[in-house]
């Protein structure tokens, strides 16, 4: 399975977030998975394209085409894609991967985020989309999903997502299952949402 992983690029977040989500990507490659990811060296994308590589995993980057400038794609991919847009870019991250994990993020992770889990919400897209929830990071998130769903503004069971505390074996058979049950992964440290 090739899964997609959304997240920060930024290089400024405390370690605990690049640290896991390497061990995430370790932890992929070393069950088969591969990596499909924005192509970036830094931040989130880094950590999880580095993680992939120290297994000699596979790893697919697709970027547009400004962001070929030195220092800013990870060089080791296994396949690189240029695009010329953003939008191609998140349409080919979609079209090239079986699931979807996103990591902590800002703005962009967010949309990215919110565009998959709307399509899933209309039936448009059939996959698992899992919010790794390290140190906490979707917690305020979990309580404003449920919000809207409360006033009313989201149906009951429109969000499908689950955060999860660490990348151990257990998540890794949980999203394997997903792929044909649409089952939730979840573990004791997890927030959970509604399933649709």
């Amino acid at each position: 399975m090739n899964i997609c992983i959304y997240g920060a690029s930024s290089a400024e977040l405390e370690q605990i977030y690049y640290d896991k989500t390497e061990e995430l990507g370790r932890m992929m490659a070393k069950r088969g998975h591969g990596l499909v990811f924005g192509g970036g060296a830094t931040g989130m994308m880094g950590a999880a394209a580095r993680g992939v590589d120290s297994e000699d995993g596979y790893i697919l980057g697709i970027a547009p085409r400004f962001f070929d400038k030195p220092g800013v794609l990870y060089e080791n991919c296994s396949e690189f894609i240029f695009t010329e847009t953003m939008r191609e870019r998140k349409k080919l991250l979609e079209e090239r991967s079986d699931a979807t994990i996103v990591t902590p993020g800002g703005i962009g992770t967010y949309e990215e985020f919110f565009e998959i889990l709307t399509l899933k919400s209309l039936h448009r897209l059939d996959r698992p989309i899992v919010l790794y929830n390290i140190n906490g990071y979707y917690d305020s998130s979990a309580s404003t999903y449920r919000g809207r769903e409360i006033y009313g503004c989201c149906q009951h069971g429109t969000l499908c997502v689950y955060g999860w505390s660490g990348a151990d074996p257990y998540i890794h058979r949980k999203l394997s299952k997903t792929m044909d049950t649409n089952e939730g992964i979840k573990d004791e440290k997890s927030i959970t949402l509604p399933v649709i």
